[in-house]
């Protein structure tokens, strides 16, 4: 089967990043890359992905959007907002998270995560480290976040890590990330691995992306 034509089916039909989900317009300002970390460590939990976008979501509306609101807010205004979201089952333990990491946040990097990446300089794995640091980012939760912030970290690029890997090896495409991005041609690697990860949990998905190249 034509390799391109997978390719070209598979971002026709997933290629929409988690971020844009959840209603971020991801840009390299502060806010929006709170807004991200917030979604990876919502996302990296055992819970449905269209659950943890609504969870953030809600937990945007309630006006928790940067460091500071997070922080300033209850631990019963978290639990609430999650809920409201649907984010029931790990809603507790995740509001005490999402507080303590927005302090974190605050205090280590002044609320803006652009000061984390100054302090990566340029080397992904410190990145992944550095991140690990804040509560409830494991590595399930770092690997969210460098896959959809490849998108204004160009230097985080082509990252796909093995959940986006096995989503290829689904489609019958190469399992390198260089090749793969050089499969997608102008499509945006964090689309790719976005997409990837879809089929990746999503055998019906990946199916009808094949069926729709042949």
């Amino acid at each position: 089967m034509d390799q391109d034509r997978i390719v070209e089916e598979l971002i026709a039909t997933q290629g929409h990043t988690y971020a844009e989900d959840a209603g971020i317009r991801l840009k390299d300002t502060p806010q929006p890359l709170y807004r991200l970390l917030v979604l990876a460590c919502l996302l990296s939990a055992r819970i449905r992905s269209s659950v943890a976008v609504e969870a953030a979501r809600a937990l945007y509306d309630a006006g928790m959007r940067d460091p500071r609101h997070m922080a300033d807010a209850t631990w019963q205004e978290r639990v609430d907002a999650l809920g409201r979201g649907g984010y029931r089952r790990y809603d507790e333990r995740t509001a005490t998270q999402l507080g303590e990491g927005a302090q974190l946040v605050a205090e280590r990097w002044g609320g803006d995560l652009r000061r984390l990446r100054k302090e990566a300089d340029g080397d992904t794995g410190e990145l992944g480290r550095l991140l690990r640091e804040v509560p409830g980012m494991g590595p399930a939760g770092v690997a969210i976040f460098l896959r959809e912030v490849q998108r204004v970290w160009p230097e985080v690029a082509p990252y796909l890590d093995e959940k986006a890997l096995s989503g290829a090896r689904r489609l019958d495409l190469p399992d390198d990330p260089e090749k793969l991005a050089r499969q997608a041609g102008d499509t945006e690697t964090a689309v790719l691995a976005a997409a990837l990860v879809r089929v990746a949990l999503d055998k019906k998905a990946a199916e009808d992306c094949l069926h729709r190249a042949e």
